[in-house]
């Protein structure tokens, strides 16, 4: 009987432990320890939302967008030194405290917020994303 019961215990939290995992999706490299902006994935327009700031070039900006989150605004990265990157234009956990009080900017405004003054920090370009290359935008 006590095996039956830890084999009912053990195939009860397998999903949970896939889940925390992948975030529900939203962390795409599938080896996340925490799920800062949840589960459940929030997919928007990245013309749109690039269109919200004229002063970019909004081809970059949409590349860079969809080769980061995929349109994602919950997206989640965590690298190798445990930091994160968060949101639509995933925005790294060192820049949460000048850009969105500290908190990770899973909202639009205020990934959209943070992604403008990490591009004006750039020297007003994309250059600190690391997808800038690949969308010719450095």
């Amino acid at each position: 009987m006590k095996a039956v019961l830890f084999l009912f215990a053990l195939f009860l939290a397998v999903p949970l432990l896939v889940q925390a995992d992948t975030c529900g999706g939203n962390c795409p490299s599938n080896d996340c320890s925490s799920c800062p902006c949840g589960y459940s994935s929030s997919y928007v327009d990245v013309g749109s939302a690039c269109s919200q700031f004229s002063g970019w070039d909004q081809g970059c900006c949409q590349c860079i967008a969809n080769h980061e989150s995929g349109g994602n605004l919950n997206a989640a990265n965590q690298n190798y030194d445990g930091s994160y990157d968060i949101g639509l234009w995933q925005i790294n956990d060192q820049n949460w405290g000048q850009c969105s009080g500290g908190n990770a900017p899973c909202d639009f405004n205020s990934n959209l917020n943070c992604a403008i003054k990490v591009w004006s920090w750039g020297g007003n370009s994309f250059r600190l994303w690391s997808t800038c290359s690949a969308c010719g935008c450095c």
